[in-house]
């Protein structure tokens, strides 16, 4: 039997009518789905015959037909809007959540992750503070992964096993630590699918963009044309890498609300 492989969609705040975003910038928004475009795609996935897996459940590579759903950052919308949604369709999920940013309005609480956690609901961790951490020293890459994984293991009273980097951006160290800590997998933004050749440390993830149409989705879902995307971060990476992280986002925000405005 042909071994199992498995698209790993990535999520974001979830936007709902009259409520305000965690954040304004075009970079971010083109991240944010409207709640019901979240729920299309999930009946989609639904009606095709598909199962959405935790990334435990994904990294064993069942034989059925799957994909596996994972939120990053931990808005608050994972709780009341995301989760409703995946139980509704029989679904599970990871939510890597940001540890600084638990409490701050738009976020959840600590509260609101142990209720998430009581529904089945996998918790993994996206850090301290979501800085690009090919960019930190090696004390810095230890309190964003390290203290980071120990604070969310505190507020849940268990074990996380799962991490995936701010922005897709990693380095060797960064794995390396992240194994020492004792997570499982590394999840990253690479436009690829994974499957049990992959190595667990640089799972590949497809962001689910905003003007995403339910066609392409389901393309997505079936790991179709994802080399046109992968030719596309590489060049985005080969600018990143001449410009640094942050002036590379200066750029990439102007020209998106050049087009937006």
């Amino acid at each position: 039997m042909a071994p199992s492989r498995i698209v790993f969609l990535m999520y974001h705040e979830l936007e709902l009518p009259g409520r305000t975003l965690v954040q304004s910038e075009p970079g971010y928004v083109r991240y944010i789905l409207p709640l019901e475009t979240f729920r299309g795609q999930m009946e989609w996935l639904k009606e095709s015959g598909y199962q959405g897996l935790s990334v435990s459940e994904a990294s064993s590579y069942p034989q059925e037909r799957s994909v596996c759903i994972t939120f990053d950052d931990g808005c608050e919308t994972d709780l009341i809007s995301a989760a409703p949604v995946l139980r509704e369709f029989g679904f599970r999920g990871t939510f890597y959540l940001t540890s600084g940013f638990l409490g701050i309005p738009g976020y959840l609480s600590p509260e609101q992750v142990r209720q998430l956690d009581a529904l089945g609901l996998e918790i993994g961790c996206h850090s301290m503070t979501h800085p690009y951490l090919s960019d930190l020293s090696d004390q810095e890459l230890g309190r964003e992964i390290v203290e980071a994984k120990i604070q969310i293991e505190d507020i849940l009273a268990h074990n996380i096993e799962h991490f995936s980097c701010p922005g897709g951006r990693y380095d060797r160290r960064t794995l390396e630590i992240a194994r020492r800590a004792g997570f499982r997998t590394v999840a990253n933004s690479e436009f690829h699918v994974n499957s049990t050749s992959t190595n667990p440390y640089e799972l590949g993830r497809v962001a689910v963009l905003r003007d995403l149409s339910i066609p392409e989705f389901g393309a997505i879902c079936r790991g179709r044309g994802l080399w046109k995307k992968r030719a596309g971060v590489r060049a985005r990476q080969s600018v990143q890498h001449i410009l640094g992280n942050r002036a590379y986002d200066k750029l990439r925000d102007t020209l998106l609300g050049g087009r937006q405005g």
